[in-house]
């Protein structure tokens, strides 16, 4: 038997113990790497196997008016989740639920609580009130959550419908100022962690972390709610009585292009749009509608020949037939027999076709083409709206004497409304075209920091002020002494155009329908708003701007003016009156008079008597108001 030598024996037991130190210091190195330098990250990996997210959907920002008045906001709706890993009995909580959660049958219950999946947020319980989450959370089941969530809410159902757009499910923005804003007026979610092991069982031992949502920026508007509100009542009341295929409104700051209102019809409830057509709630007419404008675009031609010095409104006279021969292309006026001899001053009164078309031949086709395309027309206006058209115009190189003609009184060229307004504003603004505007500011909720503000954008100078003033001057006597008479205000100096186009389709005119319109401005010395109404296809009625636009303009005019807080005006133009005006009287004073006086007077008003005494101490209107003969005049009553 071979004997091993002791010394072979040390060599083993030396070799044995080198090869055990190193194994024990590469697992001693391996441990301290694990602890000292990649055990953060390991056990970040860890927790979020263990963790789970309950989430918070931040509030989406308000979109107020000018005045903070709120157009879009929100309203609690929270969401049902269900972990189905810490379900204890899935038979009894799907019955529970159930039994809570309308539209969820046992069966569907228990599909949700028994699927193979982390969280589930179910369909029935989501965005539910917050009475029914109440009763859902009096339920004590595990494994099933309450998330905060929110839907949007308009608090004035159809109002601005088109221009504030609509949110989905999802509080996305989906159209309107909704969309177009959507990632400032998103925010950012949170959430409420907790810690659970691989069978979705909580883990007690561990603590969860809790991030709060970052609500949405708020959007201020331009808007002012009591326009808005002005202009929503005046079309509805323009629906209820001619029952038109559609029609808009919008007014404007002149000095800035501040939208002050805006509105079309038909509409839509915003938080019920599914229930309409998409072709309703996907145009906002007052942009994206083109059609011809008929008078109301003579404006732009009387500008260019009055910057042009092409004539004088008060010298220069002008003899309409009834018509005018352009290229062996007879035009006519709308007035069978025509308006006999004018002055130019008249013509614009009169909307006389025949006299732009002189105008327009004056001024020649690329001068009078490049005044409106300085205008802005042909090309969208910038307004911070989605859907913006960009009208039709002639191209210069097919612009013959009869197509130059027709231009020069707003027939065979398309425009939207947005343009006429922008382009109107800065007739008689003193010259500047501005980029129309809606949205004003944005907001920051938590702190009330201004992030975004909107300044006004001056495009370019288009004619002198002097040249304004004779245009405002022009258009006031339109409506004191014109064809524009409906759109009156005692005391207010409104100035306008009327509007009466013929609608075409398939390259014909139709029939008995047009598009009838008004633009109108005030005060005419220094206007503080334009505002313009288009009806399309007034039914049972005179299709005439002048009857069906203009008096509504009026409406919303007097009240307009009374809600920006416009002092009257002394220095009004006269009106000239017809036989199927009310005559207007000015209110007497009456303060300090005897009720024996008062019989005594002979004065066309009603009394409307308050108080008790025989001394009239306050009345309302103040005298030398001017009101319709026949009115009502408050007067109140009191002893000396």
């Amino acid at each position: 038997m071979k004997r091993v030598s002791q010394v072979t024996v040390r060599k083993r037991l030396v070799l044995t113990l080198i090869v055990g130190v190193l194994i024990f210091a590469v697992i001693d190195l391996r441990l301290g790497f694990v602890q000292l330098i990649i055990g953060g990250e390991l056990t970040e990996k860890a927790e979020e196997l263990w963790s789970r997210n309950i989430p918070f959907e931040p509030e989406r920002g308000d979109i107020l008016d000018r005045n903070g008045v709120k157009l879009a906001t929100n309203k609690s709706a929270p969401t049902v989740y269900v972990f189905p890993r810490q379900i204890e009995n899935p038979q009894e909580t799907a019955e529970a639920l159930a039994g809570v959660l309308e539209d969820l049958t046992v069966e569907e219950a228990y599909e949700y609580v028994t699927r193979n999946e982390s969280s589930v947020k179910m369909k029935e319980g989501r965005k539910i009130t917050p009475e029914k989450a109440k009763e859902v959370e009096n339920l004590n089941l595990s494994g099933v959550y309450i998330a905060e969530d929110s839907v949007r809410y308009y608090p004035y159902g159809d109002y601005l419908s088109h221009v504030l757009g609509f949110a989905g499910i999802d509080n996305q923005g989906l159209m309107g100022l909704e969309l177009y804003y959507d990632e400032e007026l998103q925010g950012e979610k949170g959430y409420v962690q907790f810690n659970a092991d691989g069978k979705g069982k909580l883990m007690d031992d561990t603590g969860g972390n809790f991030q709060p949502a970052v609500n949405g920026m708020d959007l201020k508007l331009t808007i002012d709610a009591d326009i808005q509100t002005i202009l929503e009542r005046e079309l509805d009341n323009a629906e209820a009585e001619y029952n038109p295929d559609g029609a808009l409104a919008i007014a404007m700051d002149p000095d800035n292009g501040e939208i002050l209102g805006m509105t079309s019809r038909p509409d839509f409830d915003p938080a019920n749009f599914e229930l309409v057509p998409p072709e309703i709630y996907n145009r906002n007419l007052p942009i994206w509608s083109t059609f011809e404008p008929g008078s109301t675009f003579k404006i732009i031609t009387l500008a260019a020949a009055l910057e042009e010095n092409k004539v004088n409104l008060l010298e220069d006279t002008f003899y309409d037939p009834g018509y005018i021969e352009v290229d062996g292309t007879s035009l006519h006026c709308w007035k069978a027999g025509g308006h006999g001899p004018e002055t130019f001053l008249e013509v614009v009164q009169n909307s006389c076709n025949p006299g732009f078309v002189e105008l327009g031949q004056r001024l020649g086709k690329e001068t009078l083409f490049n005044y409106i395309d300085a205008f802005g027309f042909g090309k969208k206006t910038g307004i911070d709206l989605q859907g913006e058209g960009k009208g039709i115009l002639f191209d210069l190189e097919n612009v013959g004497p009869v197509e130059q003609a027709t231009t020069a009184f707003g027939q065979g060229v398309s425009v939207t409304a947005i343009q006429q307004v922008a382009a109107v504003a800065a007739a008689v603004n003193g010259g500047t075209l501005y980029t129309p505007y809606i949205a004003k500011e944005l907001v920051d909720p938590e702190t009330g920091k201004v992030v975004m503000r909107k300044e006004p954008e001056a495009k370019r100078q288009v004619i002198s002020e002097e040249t304004s003033e004779k245009i405002r001057y022009a258009l006031e006597s339109v409506v004191a002494q014109g064809t524009g008479k409906g759109a009156f205000v005692e005391s207010y100096r409104v100035g306008g155009k009327t509007g009466t186009a013929q609608k075409a389709k398939d390259g014909r005119y139709l029939e008995n329908n047009y598009v009838v319109s008004f633009m109108g401005f005030a005060p005419a010395d220094d206007p503080e708003i334009v505002v313009y109404v288009a009806i399309d296809n007034p039914k049972n009625t005179v299709q005439f701007g002048g009857v069906v636009a203009a008096p509504i303009v009026g409406n919303i005019m007097e009240d307009s003016m009374r809600a920006l807080g416009v002092e009257p005006r002394k220095n009004q133009i006269e009106k000239e009156y017809t036989w199927l005006d009310t005559p207007l009287v000015e209110v007497p004073d009456l303060v300090g008079l005897t009720t024996k006086e008062i019989r005594q007077m002979f004065v066309p008003l009603q009394l409307d008597v308050s108080g008790e005494g025989d001394t009239v101490v306050q009345q309302s209107p103040q005298a030398g108001v001017k009101v319709k003969e026949n009115s009502k005049i408050r007067i109140y009553l009191d002893e000396e």
